[in-house]
Formats: structure tokens, sequence, C-alpha cells
């Protein structure tokens, strides 16, 4: 039953309810971590892409990306794209079904939260000041660092033997907690096509109490600043022989 496809699927859905379910908390009424601000939602990313990457093992994808963007990457990296396309449409439908337990999870906060686009910010991102070029530049810078330092960590060039594979995981935690924290201030640092479009897809199809449009004008910024980032450090990785 184990299956490359089946873990890219099953460790994005527990990254998107992890992930998305610290920002309801934040953001929903009468939730707990209520206004408990930035550090906990980026501390708690953190910890779902950590937990996410051990799911994804689990069931069968030890590349465990989680990520069409870090998937591009390896491929403009290595040339070969045969797991793109299969990756890509794991992840999506992965983050989609993430963003439906999201709203099952907190299936009675939806009606008492009255600020529709906070509902809206719980499935996928905005940015703080809506100026498309510089959105787009700083998913593209967020994602490029994403990708050097996840290559950086498993090359032998850094390390004679690449990372020990059991502290992978964390350092990868580590590097999306710091780039959260650090870049995430502008756009809600996406850096993840299925980390947006799948629950953006989930909001637009769910009956949400409530609910405004899904900004589908703006839903373009975390697709491709993420497939220019990615692929710019795929290059990068290349021409250094990581």
């Amino acid at each position: 039953m184990r299956s490359p496809m089946l873990g890219e699927f099953m460790g994005t859905l527990m990254m998107i309810l992890l992930g998305d379910g610290v920002v309801a908390g934040v953001l929903l009424k009468r939730s707990k971590a209520e206004n408990s601000g930035w550090m906990v939602i980026t501390t708690a990313w953190g910890f779902a892409v950590l937990c996410g990457i051990f799911t994804a093992i689990l069931f069968g994808s030890n590349d465990a990306h989680l990520n069409p963007a870090i998937t591009l990457a390896f491929a403009v990296e290595t040339n070969n794209y045969s797991k793109l396309l299969p990756y890509a449409v794991a992840q999506i439908a992965g983050g989609f079904c993430g963003g439906v337990l999201v709203w099952l999870f907190y299936l009675p906060h939806w009606k008492i939260t009255e600020d529709a686009e906070a509902k809206r910010g719980v499935f996928c991102t905005a940015p703080a000041i809506r100026n498309y070029p510089a959105n787009l530049i700083s998913e593209i810078i967020a994602t490029f660092v994403l990708v050097i330092v996840a290559g950086s960590m498993s090359s032998k060039l850094v390390l004679s033997s690449g990372a020990a594979a059991g502290l992978s995981p964390y350092l990868i935690s580590c590097l999306v907690w710091g780039i959260g924290l650090s870049l995430g201030g502008t756009t809600g640092y996406a850096i993840n096509p299925a980390r947006d479009f799948g629950p953006r897809l989930a909001h637009a199809a769910l009956p949400i109490a409530g609910k405004t449009h899904s900004d589908w004008a703006y839903s373009w910024v975390p697709i491709i600043g993420p497939v220019l980032g990615a692929s710019a450090a795929g290059i990068v990785l290349h021409l250094i022989g990581a």
C-alpha cells in the first residue's frame, strides 16, 4: 500500500492540517489560541513541516518534498522531471484535503468569526501590502532561500557524507521556521504552490459560514513566485555540483 504518491499526499495533508490549523487557532474567534501572534504561527508551521516529512516517509515517499517547488528544483538540478507532475498532483490534493480537515476541526468557530478575510487567511496566503511585483519578488527570494539551504543540508560540498539522515527533517523544519520569521512578513511565505493552491481550492469549495471570495486575483503569486525561485535555485545547485 505504501507508495511515493501516497506519501506525498499524506505528508502534505498532515502539514496543512497542522499549519493551517495553527492559523485557524490564532485568527478564529473564541479559540483558546486567539490573537497569540506571528511567533506561534511560524513556530507551529515549522513543526507542521517536520510532522509532514515523517508522515510522507511513513507512507512511502522517501523524498518527502511536500512542495511542487522543491520537486521542481531537484528536477532542474538533475534534469529528471519524471516525478514533477505526479508529485504535484498528490501534493495539491493533500493540501486540499488538509484544508477540509481544518474546516471540520474548527467547525463551530467559522460562524462566530465575523472577519471574512481572516477566515480566508486560514487557508491561503495574502500580502501585507498588495503590490504584485513586490509580492512576487518576496516569494521568489524566499523560495530560493528554501531550496538553496535545503540543498546545502544534503550536499557533500557542505558535509563529507551529507546531512545525517535522521537530522534532515529537523533541519528543514528549522529552515522553514527561520524563513517565516525573517521573510514571511510581506506575503505570509507561501513558498509552496500546494500549500496555497490546495487549501485555496478548499476555501472556494467548502460551505464556510460568512466566507468571502477566494482572492483568485492574487493566487498566481504564490504559484509563479515559488516556481521561479525554485527553478533559479535548481540551476545554481546544478552549476555548483551540489
